[in-house]
């Protein structure tokens, strides 16, 4: 990774107030009753101290250490958290990102909750840094969808930025973003559907329209109200180099739709400005991150 994209990602904030986040992780603890924890509370002394390493045993990149540190923190505020690896950082197999200390019973009931939201995030980050890497040196960058897991999408964005994604909107009320089954309720007019978007979309919001077949973007091109996104819907590549050829570069291209690792080079070579998957966030593998005991 270059020294400006490691600073840009770096730079990526966590996008949660400290009382939703705090929220966000007491639920989780709540859930998994680690207020609870007869297992620990049975086998360990209330006065005994634990110091572990947070441990990468795949490579990746990381995401959610403030989550993990969440929930370590509400178990017992006397837990030290130091972090050796930000999120964002691609790691290999072996590096310990964060190294936690404290009492012991607080350190083993936060364990699987802090594991679980590292190691689902650094999932996302992971995945998304191997669809940015495949179309680098290409205009097209990656986007998430709205395909989140509920309650975490926010989280989730976050982790796609962190692995050198672009977030599209956040919610309905971000953008305009006309897909099929709207064209199908108002009658299929795509040009008459942007037109009313306009209307009524807030000043500065961005318009959107899904597009089927090459017939549809140019109606879309020829209304007197373009938008300014048109999405190409699980189209050819053939089908989508004619879109880039028809715009000429007077609205921006996503294409989306079945994108995988394996045709996403190609897609980018068609010269289209955005490729939105969804894979990103509804099907990324965990990435295994372990909690190792008895360190230094």
């Amino acid at each position: 990774m270059s020294a400006g994209l490691a600073a840009e990602r770096a730079a990526t904030p966590l996008p949660l107030a400290p009382a939703a986040l705090d929220a966000l992780v007491r639920a989780a603890l709540e859930e998994d009753h680690a207020f609870d924890d007869v297992t620990t509370r049975a086998t360990v002394s209330e006065s005994a101290r634990a110091r572990a390493r947070m441990v990468a045993r795949a490579d990746g990149v990381i995401a959610g250490l403030p989550v993990a540190a969440a929930a370590f923190r509400q178990l017992d505020p006397a837990v030290r958290i130091t972090v050796l690896a930000g999120d964002g950082t691609r790691v290999r197999r072996g590096d310990a990102v964060m190294e936690i200390e404290g009492p012991a019973r607080a350190v083993l009931s936060a364990e699987r909750i802090a594991l679980n939201f590292v190691q689902r995030l650094s999932g996302v980050a992971t995945l998304t840094s191997r669809y940015a890497d495949a179309v680098r040196g290409t205009r097209a960058r990656i986007y998430d969808t709205r395909k989140t897991t509920p309650g975490l999408r926010a989280l989730e964005k976050w982790a796609v930025r962190l692995g050198g994604g672009t977030s599209h909107r956040a919610s309905l009320a971000d953008a305009v973003l006309i897909k099929d089954n709207h064209l199908a309720a108002a009658g299929g007019d795509v040009a008459g559907a942007v037109r009313a978007a306009r209307a009524i979309a807030p000043a500065g919001a961005i318009v959107e329209v899904e597009c089927d077949t090459v017939a549809q973007v140019e109606a879309a091109l020829a209304g007197d109200a373009a938008p300014d996104v048109i999405l190409l819907d699980n189209m050819t590549l053939d089908q989508m180099r004619r879109c880039v050829a028809l715009a000429g570069g007077r609205v921006h291209l996503e294409a989306s739709g079945g994108i995988s690792l394996d045709s996403v080079r190609s897609i980018a070579e068609t010269g289209v400005d955005r490729i939105s998957v969804g894979a990103l966030t509804h099907s990324a593998p965990a990435l295994d991150v372990g909690l190792d005991f008895g360190v230094g």
